[in-house]
């Protein structure tokens, strides 16, 4: 079978799975309940203390890619101590509420991108190209399946891709997407994408 054709599969098999957990949520119950998560997410530039990196921006990030990060974390097939222990309690409901808030980016605060040298930029954006089929040219992915990543903090999406090599966060698209990257690589990609207009962190 061509590599293509089967490549096709796992992207439609990978969304098929996120809509799975796509629920309606309730807005102005999920900022009730996003108030636990507000002491790293509401911090501008918060950082992890390890592996170090600052924690996502989450403000008009697509809703059902919020549903099926948080029950990543939940059931353990993204490893996070921290994130694991906050979503252990959610219920979907809970889920679905948080993920339907964030994904309204009208009510968040942009913050301007820090500003990055260049050549990793254009680096990046040439390297960039594999990317585009899931996450669109820019990282403004239009397929809610697929996560924004456009405006994401560079080390963040770093550490995110070295975690889909290294199999610690579990997706098998990534995992082929990912296998032949250096880790220089991975930091250009972080670079170019972290420069585009996208997602905004939350300041209240």
């Amino acid at each position: 079978m061509p590599r293509y054709v089967i490549l096709l599969l796992q992207i439609l098999a990978a969304s098929s799975f996120i809509v799975n957990f796509a629920y309606a949520g309730d807005a102005a119950a999920g900022k009730i309940k996003f108030s636990t998560c507000e002491g790293c997410h509401s911090v501008e530039k918060y950082f992890n203390v390890y592996p170090s990196y600052r924690v996502p921006k989450l403000g008009g990030q697509h809703e059902a890619y919020i549903q099926s990060a948080l029950q990543s974390y939940k059931n353990g097939d993204r490893a996070h101590e921290t994130m694991r222990a906050n979503a252990a309690n959610l219920s979907k409901e809970d889920i679905a509420d948080i993920a339907a808030y964030l994904a309204q980016k009208d009510v968040f605060k942009g913050a301007a991108n820090n500003v990055r040298s260049q050549d990793p930029v254009a680096r990046g954006k040439e390297k960039a190209a594999t990317c585009a089929a899931c996450h669109g040219k820019d990282g403004n992915s239009a397929a809610p399946t697929f996560p924004i990543i456009a405006g994401q903090h560079a080390d963040y999406i770093t550490q995110s891709l070295k975690q889909y090599k290294s199999g610690t966060r579990k997706n098998a698209i990534m995992a082929g997407s990912v296998a032949g990257l250096s880790e220089d690589d991975m930091k250009d990609l972080g670079a170019y994408f972290a420069a585009q207009t996208g997602l905004e962190p939350i300041l209240e």
